[in-house]
């Protein structure tokens, strides 16, 4: 089972939203108190007044500093290239699949790291 595979079984019991294409699912300097894993379409993150940016696909988790820094505020924007289907995670539902499922989390890091390095290859000179 994959990330996104561990997802889909938690958008059985959490809360999903659908966002359209073209809206902003956040915006930087929000308080963030969730963390998103996308299940379907693309979404753009982008920081630093749009000088940066990076697009995300299913499988992928954005907002996670919400989860891991208290009274957290979004560093940048996150808004939805494509309709999008997103699981909702609060601490409390992260904690859980992370239980639930422990490979979940080692499965995060994972692509966390992977968009990490693809970022840092982009900003080479």
């Amino acid at each position: 089972m994959n990330a996104l595979d561990t997802m889909r079984a938690l958008a059985n019991k959490g809360e999903v939203i659908s966002v359209p294409a073209g809206e902003l699912i956040f915006h930087s300097g929000e308080n963030g108190e969730c963390m998103y894993g996308l299940l379907e379409g693309m979404v753009q993150l982008s920081w630093n007044g749009d000088q940066a940016h990076e697009d995300i696909e299913a499988g992928d988790v954005f907002g996670a500093g919400a989860l891991v820094t208290p009274e957290h505020r979004r560093y940048g924007d996150a808004k939805a290239i494509t309709d999008c289907r997103i699981l909702v995670m609060n601490r409390e539902k992260f904690l859980f699949a992370v239980q639930e499922a422990p490979m979940f989390a080692l499965e995060l890091l994972a692509s966390i790291d992977q968009r990490l390095r693809q970022l840092k290859d982009c900003t080479k000179i």
